[in-house]
């Protein structure tokens, strides 16, 4: 199993950056997808999360209409769209895959920094 997520970088505030992580090695269109942050100093939490069969998103509230999750099965990937890019919006990135707790799988994270 991997899941390889890059696009992170360095983007001014206001910026915008779009992550992917592209998975392998098991059947991506039966998992639930997810993005997660660690903020440095601070505990990992969900940005935001993509059901299957991406009918079903939801997003944590600090970035609600900034941010857009989506997927591609055709591709075994799942992207982040971020906009309006704030300073607390800086982390490593992480991409998870999720059928159950058997079956939880973590990339190894994409830095984010915002700074002008």
């Amino acid at each position: 199993v991997q899941l390889v997520e890059s696009g992170g970088g360095l983007v001014q505030p206001g910026g915008s950056l779009r992550l992917s992580c592209a998975a392998s090695g098991f059947t991506f269109s039966s998992y639930a997808m997810s993005w997660h942050r660690r903020a440095p100093g601070k505990e990992r939490e969900l940005v935001a999360r993509i059901s299957s069969a991406a009918d079903s998103t939801n997003y944590a509230d600090s970035v609600k209409g900034r941010f857009t999750i989506s997927r591609d099965n055709a591709k075994n990937t799942v992207y982040l769209q971020m906009s309006s890019l704030k300073p607390e919006d800086t982390g490593v990135y992480y991409c998870n895959a999720y059928y159950g707790s058997w079956n939880d799988y973590w990339g190894q994270g994409t830095q984010v920094t915002v700074s002008s």
